[in-house]
């Protein structure tokens, strides 16, 4: 199974993460609720085991392919997200502004 295939996302009213787990570690990326429209990255961790794997950028992946599938934006403030979403031009269809 792919990383992407392995990311559970926990939701709750205004708070949420996407996270996933192998050989126990486990990588996370946070995000609050502004109201029903937006979401806001505000934190990915990645451990030391999962660098150079593509863990972090699958992370963003998926909150980017959720945003377009529910119909809301992402104001990534996490400096990791907002790096992939420099590097990402093709998701700027999700990006609050």
């Amino acid at each position: 199974m792919s990383v992407s295939e392995s990311i559970i996302v926990e939701d709750t009213d205004s708070k949420g993460r996407y996270l996933y787990r192998a050989d126990g570690h486990e990588a996370e990326m946070t995000f609050s609720k502004i109201g029903t429209s937006q979401i806001i990255i505000d934190h990915t961790d990645v451990p030391d085991a999962f660098r150079g794997q593509g863990v972090g950028l699958a992370l963003v992946t998926r909150a980017v392919e959720d945003a377009r599938a529910n119909g809301i934006k992402i104001r990534p403030l996490c400096p990791f997200a907002a790096a992939q979403f420099r590097r990402h031009p093709e998701w700027a269809d999700v990006l609050a502004r």
